[in-house]
This record gives C-alpha cells, sequence and structure tokens, in this order.
C-alpha cells in the first residue's frame, strides 16, 4: 500500500516538472538556443593570439552567443573578400574594418550604424575615447566601434644613443634634430658600407597622411570629406605634402636614413637587428617589439617629430572598428552588439592594449590593475596614449571611399621619388592627378 501512494506520489512530482518544464520552454514558445555569429578580423600574430583569447573568454561566459571568428588576411584582402561576399550573400555577422574604409562602408550602406544600437540599448559612450570616436562619426551618428586604435611613434634604440654620446631622454622632437640625431648613430665599416642607418622609414601611405594632419593640413576637400564627399585632394594645393616629401628626401639623400622600401615588417626588423637605430611606426608595433628586443638594447619610444616651422597639429588615429552587418536575424544583430559591448570594455580592453600596444578605447582600462601593471613594467606604452590625449578632437583623418587605391598610388610616388626618379612636386603633382581621377570615377558612379 505505501509503495502504490509512494508510486502515485512519484508520478504526481514528476508530472508537475514536467508542466514546469514545459512552461519555461516549449509551452511558453520560447526555445533556449544559442545564437551563432561570424566575426571577420585581420589580426595575425601576437595581436591575433591576443583577438582569439578575448573571443575565448566571451564564449565562455555567454551560453547564450557563439563568436566563430575568422582570419581574413590583411586589411585590404579582409576589404575584397567581404566585397564578394556581399554579392554572394554570404558576408559576416561582424567586420574588422582599417580607418581608410571607413568612407567606403557608409556609402555601401552594408552595415547598420553602431548608432542604431547604442540609442536602442541606452549605452553610455562617455567613457570611450572622444578622439577614437571622433574619426569614426559622420553627420553626428557613429558608424562603427573602435577597437583597435593606435598613432604613429618614434622607436630608438637607447643603448646606441649612450654609445653615440647621444642623451637617451631626449630623442628628437623635430626633422633637424631628426638629421643630426641619425647622423650620429649611423655606422659605417672600413670599406664605407653602412652597417646602421640612423633612421629609417617604410614607405607607408598611412604616414602620409599622418604628416599632413601634423601639420594641420587637410588630404582631401569638403572638410577632408567629412563636410560633404570629396571631390579631390588637398596636398597638392596646401603645401602640406610637399613639405613632408622634401625633408624626407633629404634624410635619405644624406646618408643617415636608409629606404627600406614599402615593407612595413623588413623596416621593422632592421630596427629589432639593429641594423637601424629609429625608426617611425604604428603603437600596434610595440609589444612584438619588446618581446623580440628582449634585453639585447634598451627600448625608447617618443612622439612623432614635427616638421620644422610647421606647428604642431597632433596625430590622428590608424588601426580598425568593427562594423554590424545588416541581415534579417535581428537576434544576430543583437547578439553582436553584446559581443562588440564586451570587447570595448574595461577589462577586455587592458588587456588588449597590453598585449598588442593598442592603446584601450575606453578611458576606464587605465583603472584595470592589468594595465596599471603594464604602464609600470613597460614605461613605454605611456607614449601613444599621451601623444593621443594631447591631439585634439579635429586632429582626424580624411574620409574617401577610394582610400585604399589613393594610398597605393601615394606609396608608388613616393618609391620612385626616393630612387631618384622624380622630384618631391612630381611625386605629389602624379599622385594628385591619379587619385583625382579614382575620386571623380567613383564619385560618378555613386551619385
Amino acid at each position: 500500500m505505501k509503495r502504490k501512494v509512494l508510486s502515485l506520489l512519484l508520478v504526481g512530482v514528476i508530472s508537475v516538472t514536467a508542466l514546469v518544464g514545459c512552461s519555461k520552454g516549449e509551452a511558453s514558445g520560447v526555445k533556449s538556443k544559442t545564437v551563432e555569429i561570424t566575426f571577420w578580423h585581420a589580426m595575425s600574430g601576437k595581436n591575433g593570439e591576443a583577438l582569439n583569447k578575448l573571443v575565448d573568454d566571451f564564449n565562455n561566459s555567454h551560453s547564450d552567443i557563439k563568436v566563430k571568428a575568422e582570419f581574413q588576411g590583411k586589411y585590404d584582402d579582409e576589404l575584397n573578400k567581404l566585397k564578394s561576399a556581399e554579392k554572394g550573400n554570404e558576408a559576416p555577422d561582424i567586420v574588422q574594418v582599417y580607418d581608410i574604409g571607413t568612407r567606403f562602408m557608409i556609402d555601401s550602406k552594408w552595415a547598420e550604424p553602431m548608432q542604431t544600437f547604442i540609442d536602442k540599448d541606452k549605452y553610455d559612450t562617455s567613457s570611450l575615447e572622444p578622439n577614437l570616436l571622433s574619426y569614426y562619426t559622420v553627420n553626428n551618428k557613429l558608424y562603427s566601434m573602435p577597437f583597435n586604435s593606435s598613432t604613429p611613434i618614434l622607436y630608438y634604440n637607447k643603448t646606441a644613443f649612450k654609445e653615440a654620446d647621444l642623451d637617451p631622454n631626449k630623442p628628437p622632437k623635430n626633422f633637424s634634430e631628426l638629421e643630426k640625431y641619425a647622423k650620429a648613430l649611423t655606422k659605417k665599416d672600413s670599406s664605407g658600407n653602412v652597417t646602421r642607418y640612423g633612421f629609417s622609414m617604410a614607405i607607408y601611405g598611412w604616414l602620409f597622411e599622418q604628416y599632413l594632419v601634423k601639420q594641420g593640413r587637410n588630404y582631401a576637400n569638403n572638410g577632408n570629406g567629412r563636410e560633404g564627399v570629396a571631390t579631390k585632394v588637398d596636398f597638392d594645393t596646401n603645401g602640406g605634402g610637399v613639405k613632408f616629401l622634401d625633408e624626407w628626401k633629404k634624410l635619405v639623400n644624406s646618408g643617415y636614413a636608409g629606404n627600406l622600401g614599402r615593407s612595413e615588417d623588413d623596416t621593422e626588423n632592421a630596427f629589432i637587428a639593429g641594423k637601424t637605430a629609429m625608426y617611425i611606426e604604428s603603437t600596434a608595433d610595440l609589444k612584438h617589439d619588446l618581446s623580440s628586443i628582449g634585453g639585447r638594447f634598451e627600448l625608447g619610444t617618443a612622439a612623432l617629430p614635427t616638421i620644422d616651422g610647421t606647428k604642431d597639429s597632433g596625430v590622428s588615429i590608424g588601426g580598425a572598428s568593427m562594423w554590424i552587418l545588416k541581415n534579417k536575424d535581428a537576434e544576430k544583430q543583437k547578439a553582436a552588439f553584446e559581443f562588440i559591448k564586451y570587447m570595448v570594455s574595461s577589462k577586455q580592453q587592458a588587456y588588449w592594449s597590453s598585449e598588442t600596444g593598442y592603446f584601450p578605447v575606453t578611458k576606464k582600462a587605465y583603472e584595470e590593475q592589468t594595465m596599471k601593471d603594464n604602464i609600470k613594467k613597460n614605461p613605454q606604452f605611456k607614449t601613444a596614449i599621451n601623444q593621443l590625449h594631447a591631439s585634439p578632437k579635429t586632429s582626424v583623418g580624411a574620409l574617401m571611399a577610394v582610400f585604399p587605391e589613393a594610398r597605393q598610388t601615394i606609396e608608388g610616388n613616393i618609391e620612385k621619388m626616393l630612387q631618384n626618379k622624380q622630384s618631391p612636386e612630381e611625386a605629389i603633382n602624379n599622385s594628385a592627378k591619379l587619385i583625382n581621377q579614382s575620386i571623380e570615377d567613383y564619385n560618378n558612379k555613386n551619385k
């Protein structure tokens, strides 16, 4: 009898439990599921490892969202793949796009402006760095979320400075000092061959753009393409382009600055190997340089040197931001924004900055112990941070849909100039002619 009563009781308990489970699940029409989203990025090496760690941490802490991170090559390769994917309706949910792809992304209308999600979620952007928001904000609307942001800085070999009787705590502040220091730091063998250049700089279009900002000169008209769509370049008429190329060519012609070509890696590796004592590049090189140099020499960092006779107008950012692409699944877009909020949170940005050299996009990251410990151990990280904060919000680069092609044009003409195949004036005029034609063609097709 007791067994029968007990059995009936167990049946009742099981029935109630099933009913409750049904009421929370199928009976209510809500099915527990994991939203899967795809994230395309262009981070490789140490930076790629740090990014994958953040993605894994997100996935492990969110049971309802799973992010699949996929490396798509360098920025140019990734953007080209995105163009093909959009045609085949195979685009990812989130894509990391470099700074100069901003105008194209806006024009393509492939992405939902980040402002849409910020407004809907009532997300507070006040803790984010204003200079970074300024770059990706057009017509008072934030189109993408800054993620990996950098500025160019001067890297220098403090040990070599000491050997050359130069003060390792007083790096060159302008191009005149840069040439003076480069002369003292250059080494030659008994045959007169250079064994170490005092300075090197890769033929990189981003640095050309940065030195226009540094002089307070626009790259393009219509407020650098921010007050209206750019219709032509300005660097050929405002003097900024020629001024910079004159100084660069003067350094190389002196014999104290090496021209190692268009590969940024070649110039960086030459510095790490002690074959050049100073070079200019992105803050994103910092972590790799520190680990590669080890204890062979002491690494110093300094703000980007100014061009003599010009006012220092600060620097613009480089790097990339995250875009949420349009699709029919609102749940995926919502999940994408949750992932992006996680990636720019203070804890994650403190880790990201410490592992890469990119500075945090949120000011609260500096309150994290990880960030405090990293800056204490590696004070070189302060340079980019201080330089960013010293630059006005108005120091932002141009927006042009044809920027990737324009950058290649600039690099090709600078290369010819440094090979003495054309003058700085010819390099500027030839670049302007080709870029203006590209701008015109693009604008005509997208009226």
